[in-house]
């Protein structure tokens, strides 16, 4: 196969004066063929996937693959939605301009979201002829809520906790008894609103003196019950979260929105304000829709795909669970994933 690499300019961001552009990627063909008619584009809030894993497997199945990033690869706290749909944009029309007749957006892990407020917004050329959600989360704020540590009682100070509300307090669990998980999840979406209000009067303060924003740190991310009971959300996954000992990863300096500036958080974590969702934009996609969600997944489970799928618009959808983990790293699962992604397209030919 072959390797393209492919650097944008954007219509709101010019090439930096260094010399690099802010849109970036690799675009994947069979060799010999670098005008392939049907090519997929797979973009995520912050993570580089100009290399993603499933690209080599569908250019050796005859399709392109541009592994694509916005400004925002690896700077997650400054992260704008608005301006990374335009980002996006680039990289849909640069596959137009070469050939490809049809174009399949693949929203995968935190870019299920990300790639589904693309699609529900673009329009004409620039949007997408089928659309593909591959291990996603319901959302950035989704994912950040059902994690974030409600023991925390103090932002400024990860020591500060409420033993009635740590999951990592033996007398609580796991297993952890339904009212414990009701309380718990409540906490969890306080703890949500609570920052999201501290951003905005935070904004209000400083606005007066011609601060524009400000950074902040976030602690405790790692702790959904669901890593330490499997008895929650059953499914084929090990105890554990991504990072490993949920317990030691929460304690970490490590982990989504760790360094946010007040108008990040609200545009990507906020429950009540963040546009990336991906319930209100996978209604609004009416292109055939195709859903793979691994069941050894350690951070998304079973309610999280059925929730996904059932949010998803198209008239034609499908459902497909397999074996495997989030980035299906066992051996022969990657070829079982794209084999399963090669057929519905075919299917749709």
């Amino acid at each position: 196969m072959t390797r393209t690499w492919v650097s944008l300019a954007s219509a709101t961001s010019a090439q930096a004066g260094h010399g690099s552009n802010p849109c970036q990627g690799l675009y994947w063909t069979p060799d010999g063929d670098d005008a392939p008619r049907t090519a997929l584009i797979a973009t995520h809030y912050n993570v580089d996937f100009a290399e993603h894993y499933l690209a080599p497997y569908m250019a050796d199945r005859g399709y392109g693959f541009l592994g694509w990033n916005t400004r925002y690869r690896g700077n997650e706290p400054y992260f704008m939605l608005d301006q990374a749909r335009v980002d996006i944009g680039a990289g849909v029309r640069w596959l137009r301009d070469h050939g490809v007749e049809r174009l399949v957006i693949l929203g995968n892990s935190g870019g299920g979201s990300l790639m589904a407020a693309y699609q529900s917004m673009a329009e004409g050329d620039d949007r997408a002829d089928l659309f593909i959600s591959l291990n996603a989360h319901l959302g950035r704020p989704d994912v950040l809520t059902a994690w974030l540590d409600p023991a925390v009682v103090d932002e400024t100070d990860p020591l500060q906790r409420d033993p009635s509300l740590d999951m990592f307090d033996e007398g609580n669990g796991p297993p952890y008894l339904p009212e414990f998980v009701e309380r718990y999840r409540a906490a969890q979406l306080a703890r949500n609103r609570r920052i999201s209000e501290w951003c905005k009067t935070e904004l209000e303060r400083l606005a007066p003196h011609g601060i524009h924003d400000t950074l902040f740190v976030l602690h405790g991310v790692w702790a959904d019950l669901r890593f330490n009971d499997l008895t929650l959300d059953p499914s084929e996954r090990k105890p554990g979260c991504y990072a490993g000992d949920a317990r030691r990863a929460n304690l970490s300096p490590f982990g989504l929105g760790k360094v946010n500036t007040c108008r990040s958080w609200l545009s990507m974590w906020s429950m009540d304000d963040s546009d990336c969702r991906a319930e209100r934009h996978l209604q609004r996609i009416p292109e055939p829709s195709l859903l793979v969600q691994s069941l050894g997944d350690a951070g998304i489970f079973p309610s999280d795909a059925h929730a996904t799928f059932e949010a998803m618009g198209a008239p034609d959808k499908q459902l497909r669970l397999i074996s495997g983990d989030h980035y299906f790293q066992h051996e022969g699962s990657r070829d079982e994933c794209a084999d399963v992604v090669d057929a519905w397209l075919r299917e749709r030919t």
